[in-house]
């Protein structure tokens, strides 16, 4: 038996391997192109440099020499009036107490004074006000601004804020007796200088 070709038949598969071929050609020019187009990188840096400004507060019982007392352990000692340490009925003694930012801060201050009178002589009570100057008596206590639980700024390195403290005994004071008060200045940190 004598095999036939069918022309149309064999013209059908030369077709189909050349298109075969052309496929399997795309595929490599398209691995090459996708190889060639993943060469292709680039990079960008970029870099924040930071820092941290300062803050602090520091007293001074005088107004010119300033100290950090950061713990209530070893507070300043107020310079009251002579007499402090022999109170007797109707007494009143002043002390004054300036308070600025630390030298260096980079930020301003809200302060807040806390008093603490559990320790405080029976029949005694205590007050403070702010003023304008490092003197403390009866004339500048009775002209300085109510003070008492209230918020004052430091708004300057040259600029300090001025307490005047006044303890005042009445009739019920005890004789013999010994105690003290304690301020608190507690400062956050507010606007940048």
């Amino acid at each position: 038996m004598v095999a036939v070709h069918n022309e149309d038949s064999v013209q059908s598969r030369r077709g189909w391997t050349k298109a075969r071929a052309l496929l399997a050609g795309g595929l490599v020019l398209g691995v090459g192109a996708a190889v060639t187009l993943a060469a292709w990188t680039d990079n960008e840096w970029v870099r924040g440099v930071f820092g941290t400004g300062t803050f602090g507060i520091e007293g001074s019982t005088d107004g010119s020499a300033f100290s950090d007392n950061p713990t209530s352990g070893d507070p300043a000692q107020l310079s009251f009036a002579v007499g402090a340490d022999n109170l007797a009925p109707g007494s009143e003694v002043y002390a004054g107490y300036a308070v600025r930012l630390s030298p260096g801060s980079t930020y301003q201050a809200d302060v807040t004074v806390a008093q603490d009178v559990s320790d405080a002589i029976p029949g005694t009570t205590a007050s403070y006000v702010y003023t304008t100057s490092t003197t403390c008596d009866a004339s500048v206590f009775g002209a300085g601004t109510n003070a008492n639980g209230a918020t004052f700024e430091l708004t300057s390195l040259a600029a300090p804020a001025f307490l005047c403290f006044r303890v005042v005994a009445d009739d019920t004071l005890a004789q013999g007796a010994d105690g003290s008060i304690t301020w608190t200045f507690s400062a956050e940190s507010g606007a940048t200088l």
